[in-house]
């Protein structure tokens, strides 16, 4: 009796074990907490932190989900490479410049086309256009998208960064200098500069949207192959919160105006600057990065053996994203 009890518990445990121990091995791993940053630049960011949906997403994982505030593209693959985040908010630029500094990053989904910068003189000033800044003074902010898409576009209309005065100041007071015409331009990114057209009478000269590139959710490469199913998730919860935002960009602008403190018109003009309709980058996206990198070359900021298309196509990871939005159109 006692030698068929013990078969019928070995009998029961291997049936246990080959039920239930699969499963266990094969279940995606979960961090201790899910880090995300949020970003005045990355408005979707904002519409997740204010709603809760990622928090909601991850509550039967108990996973709990912690944001961080993130200044600027820069300081957003900044906290990836320390351990501040997991995923992070970066402009096309950026992306580039940190990947072909050795970080090893992937950007896996496209959070906005915005309209990231933009040259701007006074209401009143004879410069019409970038030719006409040659030899005088334009404000703005090293290290910034800004920066890079004021040397793009010199690089683009033919004009050396020596035939100008680049005068290096923070946002707030490069803006400040433009208004006392202390500099003939300035360049900056939204809101400042939809907030010193409407309540200034500042002038648009220049933006293209080619030479800003796109905004990108950034992860490391670590942390996409360990937890793949979690930024699989996090694109998706981003997918319903960009839907959202196209269906409803009142609602959007008035998220914006409360977390940048601005105007409601004020956030409404940027608002009708950021495109939403792609989350995967096209043929022309990837040209455009492509081009980045003979424009940072020549300004000393990467190394002339910098190889654009390899540096681009280690860049992006589209498999994430394409996955999720091809099976949505699918259903």
């Amino acid at each position: 009796m006692r030698k068929l009890l013990v078969r019928l518990v070995a009998v029961i445990m291997a049936v246990w074990v080959s039920s239930v121990m699969p499963s266990l091995l094969t279940a995606d791993p979960l961090p201790p907490e899910l880090r995300v940053d949020y970003a005045n630049f990355n408005t979707i960011s904002l519409v997740l932190k204010k709603f809760g949906w990622l928090e909601t997403e991850f509550q039967s994982d108990n996973l709990p989900v912690r944001w961080v505030f993130s200044e600027g593209s820069n300081q957003g693959v900044d906290f990836l490479e320390t351990g501040v985040t997991d995923i992070a908010s970066t402009s096309a630029i950026a992306s580039v410049l940190n990947k072909a500094k050795g970080r090893r990053i992937k950007a896996v989904y496209i959070f906005s086309h915005p309209e990231w910068a933009a040259f701007l003189v006074t209401r009143d000033s004879p410069v019409n256009s970038l030719q006409d800044l040659k030899g005088k003074k334009i404000a703005a902010t090293p290290g910034t998208d800004s920066y890079l898409f004021l040397l793009r576009a010199l690089h683009d209309a033919g004009i050396r960064p020596s035939d100008v005065v680049i005068v290096s100041k923070p946002p707030k007071e490069g803006l400040e200098e433009l208004q006392v015409k202390r500099v003939a331009a300035w360049v900056g990114s939204d809101y400042y500069c939809s907030q010193s057209q409407l309540e200034r009478g500042s002038q648009e000269i220049y933006t293209k949207s080619e030479l800003l590139g796109s905004g990108y959710l950034t992860v490391t490469e670590s942390f996409a192959a360990t937890y793949p199913d979690v930024v699989a998730r996090v694109i998706k919860v981003y997918e319903s919160a960009r839907k959202w935002s196209i269906r409803h960009p009142d609602d959007l602008a008035v998220i914006c105006s409360d977390a940048w403190q601005v105007s409601l018109p004020v956030a409404k003009l940027v608002v009708s600057h950021i495109d939403l309709s792609r989350a995967i980058p096209d043929t022309q996206d990837i040209r455009n990065l492509k081009k980045i990198v003979p424009v940072l070359i020549a300004e000393n900021l990467l190394k002339k053996s910098a190889q654009p298309a390899a540096l681009v196509d280690d860049l992006i990871d589209t498999s994430f994203a394409a996955k999720l939005i091809n099976q949505a159109l699918i259903n």
